[in-house]
């Protein structure tokens, strides 16, 4: 096997605000690897909130690159299990690797990721588009400049719920919320009906991810659903987040890719949690592994190859919130990142 990787910062089209803070420009790190005459490729966007930079990743996969290049590859669960126990204190590489062990795999195969789990390829849910936080005016323009069928609204300001009015004046989308843990429980439970009301169909990460106490009185009494997101990270957290919320986010960096990712729904699905998979702002690469896990969940959140002004591969198509599965194997995508 052969490893090689490169790091970009990938614009937005818009400034990306959350509560936590605002970007201009997404840092991402690709990996290719190389076995059995196929390239398979994988991504893991840089989140500085998580600490895990960059630079870390490549001096992690650096001083650990010859054990990978001397593992025995036969299967992607084998080697995301060596690869973690190689770098137990950075998912993120993981997800990376992981995601491009897949993409050999499905190459070795000659089929589609999610033909290895579904049979059934219809009725995926549809994308939803993300509009950070910005004036009023900003929003609704950014809004307008993007009609689609499901919108996520960044809130966590003291103008939520006139934001979210002035936004439901111009369209009859589906609203979600991502709060990004911004709220107390008490404004959760004042802000929660007024959303409702306005059209609202969830409500994700309301509270800070270690307000279990909070979430527990939240869950009784919201009358929307709530979903996890910073709360629920790694395999672990899922049986942490029943009887808190109503359904878990898992985004595939934060995990540590695929793998982890199929284990993480099998568990939700047993406790009767729904099931969302959520982006971190990846190009098309890491967009392709969100993509494939649309038979297994009931909700998804892969628009980062529309926020994003450049783009690092081609193969995903949009049709107004409908994402179309490709019929090539593995990831299914083209990239000349490492030509």
């Amino acid at each position: 096997m052969k490893v090689q990787y490169k790091t970009f910062e990938l614009p937005f089209t818009h400034p990306f605000t959350i509560s936590k803070g605002t970007k201009t420009h997404q840092p991402t790190f690709i990996v290719e690897l190389q076995q059995f005459g196929h390239c398979g490729l994988g991504e893991a966007p840089a989140i500085a909130y998580y600490n895990i930079p960059l630079e870390k990743m490549a001096a992690d996969l650096k001083a650990k690159q010859a054990f990978i290049e001397k593992f025995a590859y036969t299967e992607p669960e084998r080697f995301w299990h060596y690869v973690h126990h190689l770098f137990p204190n950075n998912n993120f590489l993981v997800c990376a690797l992981d995601m491009a062990s897949w993409d050999i795999f499905g190459k070795m195969k000659r089929k589609p990721l999610y033909q290895f789990w579904s049979e059934n390829a219809t009725n995926l849910p549809l994308t939803d588009f993300t509009i950070g936080i910005d004036s009023i005016e900003k929003m609704v323009e950014k809004m307008q400049e993007k009609p689609w069928p499901i919108y996520k609204i960044k809130l966590g300001t003291p103008n939520d719920i006139a934001i979210v009015e002035a936004l439901r004046k111009h369209t009859d989308a589906v609203f979600r919320i991502d709060a990004n843990a911004a709220w107390t429980a008490a404004e959760a439970l004042e802000k929660i009906p007024l959303l409702k009301a306005l059209g609202v169909e969830f409500i994700e990460q309301p509270l800070a991810k270690d307000d279990w106490e909070g979430m527990k009185k939240l869950y009784a009494e919201s009358s929307l659903p709530l979903m996890a997101d910073e709360a629920c990270v790694y395999e672990a957290d899922v049986n942490k987040c029943h009887q808190h919320f109503h359904g878990i986010n898992i985004k595939l960096t934060k995990c540590g890719g695929i793998t982890p990712a199929l284990r993480m729904i099998k568990a939700a699905r047993k406790l009767g949690l729904k099931v969302m998979v959520g982006s971190m702002n990846e190009c098309s690469i890491g967009s392709a592994a969100i993509m494939h896990l649309l038979p297994l969940i009931d909700y998804v959140d892969m628009d980062g190859p529309l926020l994003l002004a450049q783009d690092l591969a081609t193969g995903i198509g949009f049709d107004q919130g409908r994402v179309l599965l490709p019929e090539a194997p593995g990831l299914g995508i083209a990239s000349s990142v490492f030509a």
